[in-house]
């Protein structure tokens, strides 16, 4: 049988080492058990054909390895001409390297296709309908749209509304309450896009609103509604800041 190279985690196991004690101490990364809890699971019997099978699977995990590792090697460098436009996005938060690409894989760097934001967002499929029936209109379900780009916009979404201090966590906490957490991140990828969409149009990098976006936005609103009430009463209004 051809000597391979193994993980640490499983290279003892299959050259033939059986003691749980040396075999835990080739642990990896961060883990919940304790080690006396992993010496415990790792006490059994492990014979020649589990040692085989393993062999199997991680010479497959190795073979995949390689696969992708030659995969991305090709889309970098078919990308490359896009790499300015990479960056870019990558000002977004959740946004990586592989979001970057599969985004611009998907809707390209020439936004003139689309003719608002709006139709991005939509062709993308991440927006709901509308239904309209006796003057009235309703939210339907989102339209299925490019799934590689949904996809991929959603996972981007989670890691955007995770980072502190932003508008999109903001955005997806403030939604979450009242619409669900499948709803609002949805909700995050769209406003995702959409930003997406101008940053291309006008080569500029991500400008966070702010974790206090919604908070401005209503006093204003507030402020200007009551303004025009009693502007309609006949009353004159000059707005100054309290000291």
């Amino acid at each position: 049988m051809p000597t391979a190279q193994y993980p640490p985690r499983a290279a003892g196991s299959i050259r033939g080492e059986t003691d749980p004690e040396k075999l835990v101490d080739r642990r990896r990364g961060r883990l919940k058990a304790t080690r006396a809890e992993l010496v415990e699971a790792l006490r059994g019997r492990v014979t020649r054909n589990h040692r085989f099978l393993l062999e199997l699977h991680l010479n497959q995990i190795d073979a995949l390895d390689k696969s992708i590792e030659s995969v991305e090697k090709e889309v970098g460098e078919l990308l490359e001409p896009f790499r300015a436009a990479a960056e870019l996005l990558k000002t977004i938060p959740g946004v990586s390297d592989t979001v970057a690409d599969v985004i611009i894989a998907e809707i390209g760097v020439d936004m003139l296709r689309f003719p608002t934001a709006g139709h991005l967002v939509s062709w993308a499929g991440l927006c709901p309908g509308n239904d309209e029936s006796a003057g009235k209109r309703r939210s339907t379900r989102v339209r299925k749209g490019s799934p590689w780009l949904k996809t991929t916009l959603v996972q981007a979404a989670w890691a955007g509304s995770r980072t502190r201090g932003t508008y999109l966590r903001t955005q997806f906490l403030r939604l979450k309450t009242r619409r669900g957490p499948k709803k609002a991140i949805m909700a995050v990828a769209a406003s995702m896009l959409t930003a997406i969409y101008y940053m291309l149009r006008d080569s500029v990098p991500y400008r966070d609103l702010g974790p206090d976006y919604f908070d401005r936005m209503d006093t204003t609103k507030v402020t200007t509604r009551l303004v025009r009430r009693l502007e309609s009463l006949g009353f004159h209004v000059e707005l100054k800041e309290a000291s």
